[in-house]
């Protein structure tokens, strides 16, 4: 059944979603994975534009779609990433350190502000990648120590946290933040871009063939000729370059680099993938999927914030009974489509 799998992944990823043949309960079962989160984002925002007046209101659905496009660009990272079965912790502190280096880097103009981050944040995505492919260390302990490795350059860098750096507010690099497009953010739109071609990418392309047959079945896809290796080294590189370039972005909108950020957004970011519909082991996955899961937290979030009585608290609460009710189905679903 893997191998099967394996080769329908090699073959094309279309082919990989549902088999020549499928039967009625595999269809239905495959776009219950596929399109579950954007159902339930479209009841909530429902229900929500019933009992709330301000929520269908042009400045919070504005403010939603800006401040969802920062993690929506670390998601589309790590959605590549746990599509080949791995995980990638150090993303939040990558977001950070990437925010903090583009502020710095804002001094001596957009393109140092914007290379700089790409350029430390992807390098070690690099060796995470190298790490776990070529020494087959677990992802979770690279990753971890990856984690620790970014906070700990970040606090370097800004005297143990005492030191903000700001972005001047007439430099173009701060208008990458802050302007706006048809009275949307810049920020929305070029996530917007980086999802369409994340999309292509994965779907379309060979290594988004070999990317769905490494999560599939490793040594199967190894056999049928795909680079493994070479796959995860790259998906670790693309994750680590997704929360640089999201934070520098967030560095833009914020016009400074804040060093408190990033922190927990590996989780939000997990969240997010696996709410979607993409399998934590890995070989089945999409990227729109990942985009929907990352507005339906903030879409619970904001939610929360209009009841007003709610502690903030709640909102990891909810966050979290949610994402497990979303595994738990997303088991059982996936037990469903072998056994059909």
């Amino acid at each position: 059944m893997t191998a099967t799998r394996t080769e329908a992944a090699v073959a094309g990823p279309l082919a990989s979603d549902e088999p020549l043949g499928a039967s009625r309960g595999e269809r239905l079962t495959a776009l219950a994975q596929q399109h579950g989160a954007l159902v339930a984002l479209l009841v909530l925002s429902a229900v929500a534009s019933v009992g709330f007046d301000s929520f269908l209101t042009g400045d919070n659905l504005e403010n939603m779609a800006v401040s969802s496009a920062f993690l929506a660009v670390v998601a589309l990272g790590m959605t590549f990433v746990i599509v080949t079965g791995g995980i990638d912790l150090s993303v939040g502190s990558l977001f950070a350190l990437g925010g903090v280096l583009a502020a710095w880097g804002s001094q001596y103009g957009t393109l140092v502000a914007l290379a700089l981050p790409l350029a430390v944040c992807g390098l070690i995505g690099l060796v995470n990648g190298l790490l776990i492919a070529r020494t087959r260390l677990a992802p979770f302990i690279v990753t971890l120590a990856a984690m620790l490795l970014a906070r700990g350059v970040l606090l370097a860098v800004t005297d143990e946290g005492s030191t903000t750096y700001l972005v001047d507010e007439s430099a173009f690099f701060a208008r990458l933040g802050q302007e706006k497009l048809l009275g949307v953010g810049l920020p929305v739109w070029i996530t917007a871009l980086l999802f369409v071609a994340g999309a292509l990418v994965l779907r379309r392309t060979r290594f988004g063939q070999y990317v769905y047959a490494v999560g599939g079945n490793e040594d199967a896809a190894a056999l049928m000729g795909a680079p493994v290796a070479r796959t995860k080294v790259a998906v670790y590189t693309l994750s680590g370059l997704c929360a640089g370039f999201a934070g520098a972005l967030n560095a833009a909108w914020l016009v400074s680099g804040v060093t408190i950020l990033g922190s927990g957004m590996e989780l939000e970011a997990i969240a997010a993938v696996v709410i979607g519909g993409t399998l934590l082991s890995g070989g089945f996955g999409f990227i729109s999927g990942s985009l929907v899961g990352v507005l339906l937290l903030k879409v619970i979030q904001n939610v929360i914030n209009q009841i007003g009585s709610l502690d903030s608290a709640y909102q990891q609460v909810v966050s979290g009974a949610f994402l497990a009710v979303v595994v738990i189905a997303q088991t059982w679903l996936g037990r469903r489509r072998r056994m059909v």
